[in-house]
């Protein structure tokens, strides 16, 4: 059906239907919830396969938790019928090429506006020439994941997540390489805010399959459901080692860690992540940090500065700079090699740094005191006075002392 002709509920559906006979639906969203649930806010609804099968995975976001339920093409679809319209009156509609925002006004007017994505290098896939990839796209996983169909073809509405996967196993695998990190032992890793799995089965995978070690991944996710669905996933494909814990980085205690993986943590719950890696001793730390809000009101700006950050988003971004910064120096002072990149936008956020460090052989006291007096310059030059991870670090070592 082409976009234009789009002018009613029921071609709204129509094309609904279609997508998912072609694959072509990456995500729907309904939004403006007006039911009698007061502390629903939203559904995403994605496509998955689960046990060979495919279904709507329809995750509820309530103010306090989310609660996941899978439904087969058919009923998903009478259920969207029943909620857009009496409960939720917006819906955005992602397709492999297309967006559809579909808006319901309080008077029952319906207002459908589509416009055409441009296909990037990935998803034109009839275009692709051959690249080096680290995941083998023929892994059961994928499929069990949704992210290759029955016959273990990429399904395009999939093809960013299977570049972001990709690229996760490419940084990760060249940190193992020159990590301390023992090949002959299994390797532990924790992955906080695991959410659908779909990089913590990929390590999982690419440790077990690819070099053969036994080791041992959970993922941390403090939703239940999203837990439960991805314990079921492993079992069903027999990933032993892996596990899914319900929690967060707050409750979850350090144990023997290897690897310390958290991605888009927010806020703070960044700096915990970091924090927990320190305190095991991990060989590796990858973390993506997500908003920086604790260290935006404390800054001080000098006054030569004052023209510049009048604008909301360089006050932001200087914020974002600044917060890293420490997190990446208090790694170095703690015996890491630290880099901070550009990694890949992930499928819910445009942010895209990735903080990685790797744990030294031997660590330097003298260079510790050094890389402690730029952070104290850099607090002191901003007006900061206090970093959370600076606060984690400090009642760590009262409590070593005891």
């Amino acid at each position: 059906m082409p976009l234009s002709a789009l002018t009613s509920l029921d071609d709204f559906y129509q094309l609904l239907a279609a997508s998912l006979k072609d694959n072509s639906l990456t995500k729907l969203l309904l939004s403006k919830y007006k039911g009698a649930d007061k502390s629903l806010e939203r559904l995403t609804i994605r496509p998955l396969t689960l046990q060979n099968e495919p279904v709507l995975c329809f995750v509820y976001q309530h103010q306090t938790n989310h609660i996941t339920k899978n439904y087969g093409y058919d009923e998903g679809v009478e259920i969207i019928k029943s909620l857009l319209s009496s409960d939720f009156k917006s819906a955005y509609l992602t397709l492999a090429g297309a967006e559809i925002q579909v808006e319901i006004s309080k008077k029952g007017k319906l207002k459908i506006t589509t416009h055409k994505v441009k296909e990037n290098a990935d998803s034109q896939l009839q275009h692709n020439r051959d690249k080096k990839r680290f995941v083998d796209i023929k892994r059961p996983f994928l499929t069990q994941l949704g992210i290759t169909d029955k016959q273990q073809n990429l399904i395009p509405a999939m093809s960013k997540k299977w570049k972001q996967i990709n690229k996760f196993i490419e940084v990760f695998g060249q940190a193992l390489e020159v990590s301390a990190c023992n090949k002959g032992e299994p390797v532990n890793v924790v992955d906080f805010g695991s959410g659908k799995g779909y990089l913590t089965f990929a390590i999982h995978d690419y440790l077990r399959h690819s070099l053969h070690n036994d080791a041992q991944v959970t993922g941390v996710e403090l939703r239940q459901g999203l837990a439960d669905l991805c314990n079921e996933t492993a079992a069903t494909l027999d990933h032993h080692g892996l596990s899914f814990v319900c929690g967060d980085v707050k409750t979850h205690a350090p144990k023997q860690t290897d690897v310390m993986i958290a991605l888009h943590a927010c806020d703070i719950a960044t700096d915990y992540a970091i924090n927990y890696g320190i305190q095991a001793n991990a060989a590796i730390i990858m973390c993506s940090p997500c908003c920086h809000k604790q260290i935006r009101p404390q800054m001080h700006s000098p006054a030569l500065f004052k023209p510049m950050l009048q604008y909301g988003v360089h006050m932001g971004q200087q914020a974002e700079m600044v917060t890293d910064s420490l997190r990446a120096l208090f790694l170095e002072a703690y015996g890491y090699t630290t880099k901070v990149f550009e990694f890949i936008s992930l499928e819910h956020t445009n942010k895209n740094k990735m903080i990685l460090a790797i744990k030294k052989n031997q660590h330097n006291g003298k260079e510790k005191s050094e890389i402690l007096r730029q952070i104290a310059d850099i607090k002191n030059y901003y007006g900061i006075k206090e970093h959370c991870l600076e606060t984690l670090l400090a009642e760590n070592s009262k409590q070593n002392e005891v």
